[in-house]
This record gives C-alpha cells, structure tokens and sequence, in this order.
C-alpha cells in the first residue's frame, strides 16, 4: 500500500512538472539559450545584422565559451581566424584590439565577427545561406562554388556545398537559427 501511495506522488509530480513545462511561455530557451545577449544585440544594431544569425553561429562555434582556440587558429566566441580578424580590424577601422583580447573578452570578438558577417552579407547580397558558408570556408570557396554551379547558394541546395565540414556547418547554423527565431519573439 505504501509503495502505491509513493508511485502516485511520484505520477502526480511527474504530471504536474510535465505540464508546468509545457504551459510555460518560453519552456524551449532552457533548451536553447542565447548569452551575451546584450552584447550581440548591441554589435548587429550597429553592424545591421539579425542577431539571431550571430547568436546561432556562437552556438555552433564554441556554444558560447569565451576563450577557445580552434586547431586551426580561429579565437574565441565567434571563432575568428588572426588573418582574417587583423583584416577586418583595418577595414573596420575600429580600436586596435590584441588577439588576445579577441579570444579572452566576449564584446570584442563579438563586434569583430558581427562586422565580418555584415561585410560577407553585402558581399554575397544578403543571401543568408551564402553568408553562413562564407564564414566557414572563406568568401572566395563560396563565390567559386557559386560562378561554376556546383552550388546554388539556397537553403534547398545544401546538401550540394563541395566540402562536407561547410555543408554540415551551414545546417548545423540554420538549424539554431530556426529554433531560436521559433523560441524567442524577440532579441
């Protein structure tokens, strides 16, 4: 009898957390939360960028630890390759910022890497698909791919991108951005 009575406690808890769960608003962003939200919605207002772009390539970059080193180099939040992140700070024209700051300080690599998105979003003209490959395999991979057909540069036509780690990045980005931009009404 007892332990009857301890299976209907245990059911009644596990129906009424089951329904506090589903019930709640905002149940999928313990699932998928977004950190250094202010920071990004700060850098895509001022880099003109949909901040759940760039929080979707954090999650699939470093899922949003600060201080990552790729094996290839790239740095910090947003994964920044030091040729490429020396670059955009002189065409940026913003404040000198070390590499090291830029793997260690979360607001820096995020402005860096929302302003290369900007740059690669007028370059491929706002083609969302394009840009998130651009921000793995380089602009010029993509804009090869794109002048010999061997891809389209559309969502449909993913699984045509020539390098398996850029095709499964590109999914693996579109993939948070549509639960994110599902989950959250706003940034």
């Amino acid at each position: 009898m007892k332990w009857l009575r301890k299976k209907r406690v245990l059911l009644l808890l596990f129906v009424g957390f089951t329904a506090i769960l589903f019930l709640s608003t905002n149940w999928m962003s313990w699932f998928y939360p977004i950190y250094y939200k202010e920071e990004i919605r700060k850098h895509s207002i001022t880099y003109e960028m949909d901040p759940f772009l760039v929080a979707a390539i954090i999650r699939v970059e470093t899922n949003y630890k600060t201080g990552r080193e790729s094996k290839k180099g790239a740095l910090g939040l947003m994964q920044l390759m030091p040729d490429t992140a020396k670059w955009a700070l002189e065409m940026a024209k913003l404040p000198d910022v070390s590499l090291v700051q830029l793997k260690e300080k979360p607001s820096e690599n995020i402005e860096l890497g929302t302003w290369y998105l900007s740059n690669l979003s007028r370059q491929f003209e706002g083609n969302r698909t394009a840009v998130i490959a651009a921000y793995n395999a380089g602009p010029g991979n993509v804009k090869h791919w794109l002048e010999e057909g061997s891809w389209d540069g559309t969502e449909a036509t993913v699984k045509n991108i020539p390098i398996g780690e850029t095709r499964h990045y590109v999914q693996r980005v579109l993939y948070y951005y549509d639960q994110y931009t599902e989950i959250y009404s706003e940034f």
